[in-house]
């Protein structure tokens, strides 16, 4: 590895942590002790060139979606997630990074021994790996910068859910929407995290004037976004404009649930929060507000 670059157990000595620029990770693997030490090894193997790798071809990641071929292994996952969207959506690939980097480390360590389960967390964004009847617990958070747990959720290997991303203006990327989180459960965490993005962007209440925006490109000059208007600060809300912004939101994960992209979503603003899927079950009801159907 570069000297870059981070490599450490914590202190607890089960998981390891993996750095290298914006990319930051959190591994965790399950399993006999030689399986668990070997899929470390090439975990570490394999991550010290993702991120050279994807500066190589940052034009074609950052390029709407369709326009431009990656050729990087995690370059290709960005563009399959998205894919399913370029026709009807402003998206790039750089709208899959984290979930897509998750899902190369994951892969990579359950090809290399016979794990029986492993999680990589990229961010808040996490890919899963269960071998039958293996299950994950995770924590739901409402706001990734004040993070505060409103459900727990226990994923089973036969939900067949292998990815879990969050998205919203509050994150670590910007956002076109006012959700302060959108969770979404998918197959992978490189389709969930895409799927986190757009259902994210439709949280909004267009026009509003207690909502802040700025062009992209005027905060970050090299951002895939261009000059399109991202939000920066969303001031006092009434419930029907919560409760408006939020079925928007909600009608897009709808619309990605039943063409089978995603598996569940919990979508959160001002401190309401709007589920569906299995995540419907999961919120607590004090916490909880529900479109009907």
């Amino acid at each position: 590895m570069s000297a870059r670059q981070t490599l450490r157990r914590l202190p607890d000595g089960r998981r390891l942590h993996l750095g290298d620029g914006p990319i930051d990770l959190i591994v965790e693997a399950w399993g006999a002790r030689d399986a668990i030490e070997a899929a470390y090894q090439a975990a570490v193997a394999r991550f010290a060139t993702i991120l050279d790798e994807l500066c190589v071809e940052l034009p074609a990641l950052r390029a709407r979606a369709g326009a431009a071929a990656p050729q990087s292994p995690v370059g290709l996952r960005m563009a399959r997630a998205v894919a399913p969207y370029a026709a009807s959506y402003f998206i790039t690939p750089m709208a899959a990074v984290a979930g897509a980097v998750a899902d190369e480390i994951a892969d990579v360590m359950t090809a290399a021994a016979p794990l029986a389960r492993c999680a990589v967390n990229n961010g808040g964004d996490i890919a899963l790996r269960l071998t039958p009847g293996e299950s994950f617990a995770l924590g739901l958070v409402d706001r990734p910068d004040k993070p505060s747990l409103f459900a727990r959720a226990t994923i089973d290997a036969e939900d067949g859910i292998g990815g879990v991303a969050t998205s919203g203006w509050r994150g670590r990327s910007f956002s076109l929407g006012i959700a302060d989180a959108v969770t979404i459960l998918a197959r992978n965490a490189a389709e969930a995290d895409a799927a986190a993005t757009l259902v994210a962007n439709a949280v909004d209440l267009p026009g509003h004037r207690a909502i802040a925006r700025a062009p992209a490109d005027a905060l970050q000059p090299d951002s895939d976004l261009g000059a399109r208007l991202v939000t920066r600060g969303v001031g006092a809300l009434s419930q029907a404009d919560i409760d408006a912004a939020l079925t928007r939101g909600l009608e897009k994960a709808r619309e990605f649930e039943n063409s089978g992209r995603i598996r569940a979503a919990a979508l959160h603003l001002a401190g309401r929060t709007m589920t569906i899927g299995a995540l419907e079950r999961l919120a607590a009801p004090e916490r909880r507000a529900h479109a009907a159907g």
